[in-house]
């Protein structure tokens, strides 16, 4: 019979799909998601093909059990992606397409819950003003529920009980009260009607520049397949281009869908909070959805169907997104399009950026890709002629303007005995005191969490390492612990040295914590914030703090990475930055241009609504290269600086790179693995093509007691290398002797 059997992808290692015999009632079709039994378990597939007939045996072929009715099938344009994916990636297309669902629809138990109604809490305006202030001090569980709510700004009824156990009758208590608004959404429908309602005050749209509104000009022109890169200065205004592009969008296309990534999960709450407000007059609530691992699996699921079935007509999410289904996707944005963070690294190791450039030329849609740093991948493509570069040079608010950039020489400041506090220089300490006085905020980035690197004996020299891994432990004192980075094993801090008895041991090195503590004696009276992975642990917590430093109730703020990018902070006018020499000897090639682009990122921290900015940079190489760069400002200059280097040394853009790591009880075992399939790969016919380096071992090279090594391949080809790699293949499955080995396409880290 027609439609009798169906092919089913599964998240499985093997490249291979698995026949099944369709005998349910609802006609099978390519892109469905069902339940299949494989070996003793049942697990979700996903529908590929339709035929009417198998070359399994019929007594081995076994049944399709159920189809997941919450999820309509996915397109044929989202299977021709994942399948993309596979294939560039090097993967089965089950372990794409599976893992991009959310876990809630790789679940069947929980196929029947997502048909159910939905129901949501939001603040009301009255709310926002009043809680969490009207609550008792001591009502600390309640005071984290209004917390979250503000937070998150909503939460479902899963979420809402995971914070208190009456939530409910709590939230129905303060919807009684007008502080709260009380959403129900049956599945497929829009928001309710009360709510979607509500009055919008007038937005106050900001006058475009002559730069920016050349570039919204060029990009709503654009038709079919066409890659923008756009290069703005921080505070340029790279926003307001996005949106003023996607409102136009959506006002020639109604029922248009965009994608904008973003590359931390704790940059959405202001992405969001923009997008809404400039939409809420032209959109309903649920129109604007958001897509990241921070959210619960529930809320996910359920923004991840309102983009599938074009409910959602502007989808804000963190690299996975990318890989959502929008059946009416028009333009892509990708914001911060330099950042590392879009590269998954593990499992399936995939450049978000680079699949959205190749979903937008498989549908023929304008994608941007914004930054003030560009990748010098991307700078060179542009350089090429293939993506039209647009160029914001200057601050959107008139009387902004870039920060200036200076360099303490610590070598200097030793020389002339000047002092410093635990790491603070005297010049960067004077500033932050004057920008106490003048009740303006300061920011000192550091990117190096906890209290110290390390713990150490002087008289000795044991150093606190792992037992686990080849690597130090990191001194955590608020917890009085000793944490690996790596493995998360975690100890007390000893009272003496193990190995001889020393009671002086001493932290080693400085962190964001030790920072913090410094900062507390150094500048008095100062409200000192840190934020980084130790401090925002707590669902809803970075948004909070980040809260507190716009609120303007915070003088320092100290921190890593988190804190260095995309955030507006109106009332920032220093910007410090501590031991960043370390980057600027680091054996990974891409090393600079991090360096460059995080310093970069962060000094745009400074003097952004008129306030004038200053940068004070702490090196001991103060003549270096990169930091004249940055102390003019010049990325051009320092972009094409690199782009020869990377040509004369033949490294990318300019050649195109694939990693085999291999992870073996020992050292010896993930070599020798990594040599047998150095010689499986010269036998390939047309490997010649392909150059093979020596298999080293990783700079940290035990991780959990497994060792770690790798074996770089490369090539002037880019078909050559896929070629290459397709047919390596069978022959390293074929290979024993190691726990795990994976091939990694475009790696970012060597």
């Amino acid at each position: 019979m027609t439609g009798q059997y169906v092919r089913v992808a599964l998240d499985h290692p093997l490249d291979a799909l698995y026949d099944y015999r369709y005998g349910l009632d609802s006609a099978p079709a390519p892109g469905m998601l069902v339940r299949v039994p494989f070996g003793r378990r049942d697990v979700v597939g996903l529908i590929c093909e339709v035929n009417a007939h198998s070359d399994v045996p019929a007594n081995k072929i076994r049944d399709v059990s159920a189809v997941c009715a919450a999820c309509p099938p996915l397109s044929a344009q989202w299977l021709a992606l994942a399948g993309f994916a596979a294939d560039y990636y090097q993967r089965g297309l089950g372990e794409v397409a599976l893992p991009a669902l959310p876990q809630a629809l790789r679940d069947p138990s929980r196929w029947a819950r997502l048909l159910a109604p939905e129901e949501r809490y939001r603040l009301s305006p009255q709310g926002r003003a009043a809680l969490p202030d009207a609550l008792p001090a001591r009502a600390q569980a309640l005071r984290r529920l209004a917390q979250a709510l503000s937070g998150a700004g909503e939460l479902d009824v899963a979420a809402a009980r995971a914070l208190h156990p009456k939530a409910i009758a709590t939230l129905e208590a303060w919807c009684e009260a007008g502080w709260v608004e009380h959403e129900r959404i049956e599945f497929g429908a829009a928001a309710s009607a009360a709510h979607s309602a509500a009055p919008t005050a007038a937005v106050d749209v900001p006058r475009l520049s002559d730069e920016q509104a050349d570039a919204v000009e060029a990009i709503g022109a654009a038709s079919g397949f066409a890659p923008f890169l756009l290069h703005g200065v921080t505070g340029s205004g790279k926003t307001e281009v996005y949106l003023r592009a996607l409102a136009a969008l959506l006002e020639r296309d109604p029922g248009a869908q965009a994608l904008v990534l973003v590359p931390e999960i704790n940059l959405t709450p202001q992405f969001e909070a923009a997008f809404r407000t400039r939409f809420a007059a032209t959109l309903a609530d649920e129109a604007i959805v958001t897509l990241h691992s921070g959210l619960a699996e529930g809320e996910r699921a359920r923004n991840w169907l309102a983009a599938h079935t074009g409910r959602a007509r502007i989808v804000l999410g963190t690299r996975l997104a990318v890989l959502a289904s929008l059946p009416r996707l028009a333009m892509l944005v990708v914001d911060e399009e330099h950042d590392p963070a879009y590269k998954q690294q593990e499992g399936l190791r995939y450049s978000a950026r680079d699949l959205a450039v190749w979903r937008a030329k498989q549908l023929g849609v304008p994608v941007v890709l914004g930054s003030a740093t560009p990748s010098l991948e991307s700078w060179w493509q542009a350089e090429q002629g293939r993506y039209t570069r647009l160029t914001l040079a200057r601050r959107a608010i008139a009387d902004a303007v870039l920060p200036t950039v200076k360099l303490i020489d610590l070598e200097e400041e030793r020389r002339r005995g000047r002092a410093s506090f635990e790491g603070l220089s005297g010049p960067l300490v004077a500033a932050m005191k004057a920008r106490l006085e003048r009740g303006e905020q300061s920011l000192v980035f550091l990117n190096r969490r906890g209290y110290a690197p390390t713990l150490a004996c002087d008289a000795c020299g044991w150093v606190a390492g792992c037992p686990r891994c080849s690597a130090y432990v990191v001194l955590h004192k608020p917890e009085r612990g000793l944490r690996c980075h790596h493995c998360g094993w975690e100890s007390r801090i000893p009272r003496s040295c193990p190995e001889c008895g020393n009671v002086d041991i001493a932290p080693m090195g400085r962190g964001t914590q030790r920072i913090e503590e410094a900062l507390a004696s150094a500048v008095p009276g100062a409200r000192v914030l840190r934020i980084d992975a130790d401090s925002t642990r707590r669902k809803g917590s970075a948004q909070a703090l980040f809260s507190d430093v716009h609120a303007g109730e915070v003088d320092i703020l100290v921190g890593t990475q988190m804190i260095a990018k995309g955030h507006d902070f109106q009332r920032v006018s220093l910007v410090g930055v501590l031991n960043a020499d370390n980057a600027l000897f680091s054996h990974d090639f891409r090393a600079s241009e991090r360096l460059f682009a995080q310093l970069m990122q962060v000094s745009g921290r400074a003097g952004r609504a008129g306030l004038a900015g200053e940068v004070l940079v702490q090196t001991r190489y103060p003549r270096h290269a990169l930091y004249h760069a940055l102390a003019r400002q010049d990325y051009v200059g320092f972009a094409n600086t690199q782009i020869a280097e990377r040509r004369d040394a033949h490294l990318p853009p300019f050649v195109y790179q694939a990693l085999l790591r291999a992870e073996g009880r020992t050292l010896e075992a993930a070599l020798t693995f990594l040599a047998q399939a150095a010689e499986a790969l010269a036998a390939i016919p047309g490997a010649e093509r392909v150059m093979a380096y020596d298999a080293v071992p990783l700079t940290i090279v035990k991780v959990m007691n497994v060792h770690r090594a790798q074996l770089l391949v490369e090539s002037q080809s880019r078909a050559a290398l896929q070629a290459t790699l397709r047919a390596w293949q069978p022959a390293l499955r074929a290979l024993r002797g190691v726990l795990r080995w994976n091939l990694e396409v475009d790696p970012l880290d060597i």
